[in-house]
């Protein structure tokens, strides 16, 4: 039988799903304690400070200051992932991420005390001590991690029992990926062949303790295991399955059961989560706001569109949307009123094999070029953005011609809702390749974030109001 009783305690992620979980609740409470201590340090400071103005606070607006300030940190961190990623960043990224937390931290109780009408405001120098020892203090915690990670396991922390059932080799090689990557100490019980567990992991559950049974198996295996796996769920053992007989799959995978029915889900794009559903919230408020704030240029618009060239104001095309749904998308004319006729006579000069580009395209109007310069021909977009076709940040819709000459690859670009503006839109727009651009959509589903929407909001209106729109 395969040793028993080896233990590791190494490394600085995570590795379990409720392994992570409990840390991430953990340094949340803890960045509120930090966060507590530093508003408190900053009062005592600012209130010994000889300064002119005296700064004082009732109790319970004292009280209710230091709650807020402990959630919206906690928010702002959650918001940047920042518990998701401790102890795997480097120096630059936890100062910089500190800072942004503390700036952004600061901002909100800036914007809370006018909703409280708070009298007088915050001073100053007090805003700025906090702001100070907040960073501070945060930095000294996250520099700390693995010092305090492992004074918590050898004080607190019981070693997490496992056995793992399959090929010899593949157990080492799991076992070894276990260790070095938990905080929390792991003992590996025993490491069985498929034959030897059907007689020797009844005897490891009755005799030694066994907290989880990971089966690094292959999949024409599976079904040979099944009396194995009845008798660790009549136990109420936790039990796991390594998929690796999927190699090659970069989805995310979670077990759904639908019906009653156990399926494994494999999701290339962002799951309709609570972040989607404020993406969306997001996207009406916004289409909603700029439909009416924006009326009276809209009329305008439209206007000089009427007066300058024959035709329809607004452009309709179908295009492609989430997951391949097709819709009609609205855009203030740009374009001679024959110009999709015209498109087949100039298909040789495009610029791009895939999706048409001209640079100087003979078909768009002298009022279009301005319209285009300053992206204000898909402002109508708002009203699909309204309607749920599309959202406000995301891969841009393509045509339906140009959907059907796509590699595999490139359709993965559908697995999210398109938007009207992009990665690509602020990084170079037409100076970049069809792969390229294939590229930046797929890595922005990847790594879709509300920090990074946000971020692409605010590269997208200076780079509007600088004219640096299609052409």
């Amino acid at each position: 039988m395969p040793p028993y009783a080896v233990a590791c305690e190494s490394g600085q992620q995570p590795v379990f799903a409720h392994q992570r979980k409990k840390i991430q609740l953990l340094f949340a409470i803890a960045d509120a304690l930090v966060i507590v201590l530093a508003f408190e340090a900053a009062y005592f400071t600012r209130q010994h400070l000889t300064l002119e103005r005296v700064f004082f606070l009732q109790l319970h607006t004292h009280v209710l200051l230091l709650c807020f300030c402990a959630g919206a940190w906690i928010a702002v961190g959650s918001l940047q992932h920042v518990y998701s990623s401790l102890g795997s960043n480097g120096p630059r990224e936890i100062i910089f991420g500190i800072f942004r937390q503390a700036v952004l931290g600061t901002v909100l109780i800036v914007l809370f005390q006018y909703l409280l009408r708070l009298e007088p405001p915050l001073s100053r120098s007090f805003l700025s001590l906090f702001l100070f020892y907040s960073s501070v203090l945060l930095l000294v915690f996250r520099w700390n991690l693995p010092f305090i990670i492992g004074a918590f396991q050898r004080g607190f922390g019981t070693p997490y029992h496992l056995v793992i059932v399959g090929d010899p080799a593949k157990t080492l090689s799991l076992a070894n990926r276990l260790c070095e990557s938990s905080p929390f100490r792991l003992e590996i019980v025993a490491r069985l062949g498929e034959e030897e567990c059907h007689t020797n992991l009844p005897k490891l559950l009755a005799e030694r303790v066994v907290d989880e049974v990971i089966f690094d198996v292959d999949s024409s295996k599976l079904a040979a295991l099944e009396e194995v796996f009845l008798q660790c769920d009549e136990e109420g053992v936790r039990t796991r399955v390594a998929i690796d007989f999927f190699p090659h799959v970069n989805s995310d995978i979670t077990l759904d059961r639908v019906a009653g029915a156990p399926l494994l889900t494999f999701s290339a794009a962002p799951l309709d989560d609570l972040r989607l559903v404020l993406k969306r919230i997001f996207d009406l408020t916004v289409s909603a706001g700029g439909l009416i704030l924006l009326s009276p240029l809209f009329a305008m618009v439209a206007i000089l569109i009427k007066l300058t060239s024959p035709g329809p104001i607004i452009f309709r095309q179908a295009r492609c949307g989430l997951n391949g749904r097709r819709f009609i998308v609205y855009k203030f004319r740009s374009m001679v009123e024959n110009a999709l006729e015209l498109r087949p006579h100039l298909e040789h000069l495009s610029e791009r094999e895939i999706a048409f580009k001209l640079a100087r395209d003979p078909r768009i109007t002298p009022l279009g070029r301005w319209l285009r310069k300053f992206s204000i021909d898909e402002l109508p977009q708002l009203y699909n953005v309204l309607r749920g076709d599309m959202s406000i940040v995301g891969p841009r819709p393509p045509l339906p011609e140009e959907v059907d000459r796509y590699e595999r690859w490139q359709r993965r670009r559908l697995r999210m809702r398109p938007g009207l503006t992009c990665l690509w839109a602020v990084a170079g727009r037409d100076r970049i390749d069809f792969n390229a651009w294939m590229r930046m959509d797929i890595s922005y589903i990847e790594n879709w974030s509300l920090q990074l929407d946000w971020s692409i909001i605010l590269k997208t209106i200076p780079h509007v109001l600088a004219g640096r729109g299609a052409h």
